[in-house]
């Protein structure tokens, strides 16, 4: 089983987006008893609330359904529970490398550093910004999720 984590600030908008966009993925592929996928965020600003509202009504437009989850805070444990540790933006990478114990750092990575061909290297927090913001945080989730994919399907042969 590969475990996966995915880390923004609050774990209500970005995070829970990708945890959603890609557990969807994973279940249309049948891979759901070899990819494991969870969301946390940073800071514990909202934790056990869901998925901010914007977030969720974006992605039930493209058929994901965020309504399960539940904001976390990223937890020590973390960093050896999950194979792999997926930083929305520079700021939790660094933040997550801090925390880090050694000799687990390659588990943390920049998440879009699996969509190389978007010329980006952060996911924008949408939260201040208008509806459109969700939208274009999708767009660059679902193409670092289908980059991840690829990715994990050479460790699964």
């Amino acid at each position: 089983m590969i475990k996966v984590l995915f880390v923004c600030t609050g774990n209500i908008c970005r995070s829970p987006t990708a945890e959603g966009v890609f557990r969807a993925l994973v279940e249309s592929e049948g891979l759901s008893n070899q990819i494991s996928v969870d969301s946390a965020g940073t800071h514990a600003y909202h934790v056990g609330e869901p998925a901010d509202s914007r977030s969720a009504a974006a992605a039930r437009k493209r058929g994901v359904e965020l309504a399960d989850l539940r904001a976390r805070k990223l937890r020590p444990a973390d960093f050896t529970d999950f194979d792999l540790l997926l930083a929305m933006d520079r700021s939790h990478q660094q933040t997550m490398a801090q925390a880090c114990p050694p000799g687990q750092q390659d588990r943390v990575r920049l998440f879009l550093s699996f969509a190389p061909h978007l010329n980006l290297r952060d996911v924008p927090d949408p939260y201040y910004g208008g509806g459109d913001g969700f939208e274009r945080v999708l767009d660059m989730i679902e193409a670092g999720s289908r980059g991840l994919l690829a990715h994990l399907r050479t460790r699964l042969r």
